[in-house]
């Protein structure tokens, strides 16, 4: 009796990260994995209109591995540069490479902002930015086997030449910025597209809408003078036209600066479903730091669904470099980490 409830129970598991996984490989191509890659000091992940704010050449790689411990979780590697071009204006780019079991997406992001000054003393700013989206959608079928493999009924109508799309998208958003807040709208993928993977799996019909738009807003605190301190209290929002999901992520971080402007930081996020905000998907604090020219970042999330008995979280990296450092001519490009 106790070994058919515990058969039960496994069967029930494995149902449900089937099921997991089939939605994730779903949405996967909507829009990349956004955790929490746009609060290791750079919001250009989420925004093309942040492209030249800052220094001159500001890079980011980012290492993100989901669910550890559970076979073929999703994985992706990431990198980001973005640097001003003249006194008003940047550019960006990006390049992405994720894996969600047997889906695999690559591409690339190319990006122009331009910065415009809406009250000189009064600190009020308006971005514009537009990406360039180009990216390469293949399901590996390397690891799918015919013949049944012992199933009843038999499955013998698995596809095992290469199935791969390549879709050209893109990106606009705008960015209001008021001495400390700071706003951002997106409209991701503006285009529609053509999907046809000659009916490799009946059941799942692959949306043609990838719209998808984001909010990204919050308010940077000082502290006393002399202190070093920021504060920093943020909301990312992300909605699908697809079929209406929407998630929010709550954030709060501060940071530490010396005389030097080197730093460092902490925080945490809190991510829910809409719908669901007492039942996070994930929890988890963030740390950080800023010295000369070489940047660091952790963050590690806490899964808290029905998963979290079989893996130990999320674990993401962030290895950056700000160089050739140049002036500002213009107060609308100057960075938001004073």
């Amino acid at each position: 009796m106790i070994l058919k409830i515990r058969m039960i129970r496994i069967r029930k598991l494995f149902i449900y990260m089937f099921l997991l996984v089939i939605a994730n490989s779903y949405s996967q191509e909507l829009n990349l994995p956004v955790l929490t890659q746009y609060l290791a000091e750079n919001n250009f992940v989420v925004s093309p209109s942040y492209a030249g704010i800052g220094d001159n050449l500001k890079i980011r790689a980012n290492g993100l591995t989901q669910w550890v411990g559970i076979k073929d979780a999703p994985q992706n590697q990431s990198i980001y540069a973005d640097f001003r071009i003249a006194d008003r204006s940047g550019v960006g780019v990006s390049f992405y490479n994720d894996s969600n079991g047997n889906t695999i997406q690559k591409g690339a992001k190319f990006s122009f902002a331009h910065h415009l000054i809406l009250d000189y003393y009064a600190k009020m700013y308006l971005s514009f930015g537009i990406s360039y989206n180009l990216n390469s959608f293949r399901i590996d079928t390397s690891k799918f086997v015919n013949n049944g493999n012992g199933q009843n009924p038999p499955v013998t109508n698995i596809p095992t030449d290469d199935r791969a799309i390549t879709n050209n998208n893109f990106d606009v958003s705008a960015l209001f910025r008021l001495k400390g807040f700071f706003l951002s709208f997106n409209a991701n993928n503006v285009l529609g597209k053509d999907f046809d993977f000659e009916d490799t799996v009946n059941a799942i019909q692959e949306p043609n809408l990838l719209l998808n738009y984001q909010i990204y807003s919050g308010y940077t605190f000082r502290g006393p003078k002399k202190s070093g301190l920021e504060y920093e209290p943020s909301v990312y929002y992300q909605l699908f036209s697809s079929d209406g999901r929407s998630s929010t992520d709550v954030n709060f971080k501060f940071r530490k600066f010396n005389r030097k402007e080197d730093y460092y930081w902490a925080g945490i996020s809190y991510r829910f479903l809409n719908d669901q905000f007492f039942k996070p998907l994930n929890i988890g604090p963030m740390v950080g730091f800023k010295k000369s020219i070489f940047y660091l970042g952790y963050a590690y999330q806490i899964t808290t669904n029905n998963l979290s008995g079989f893996n130990s979280g999320t674990h993401m990296v962030t290895i950056g470099l700000d160089f050739l450092r140049g002036i500002s001519n213009c107060p609308c490009t100057q960075s938001p980490v004073h």
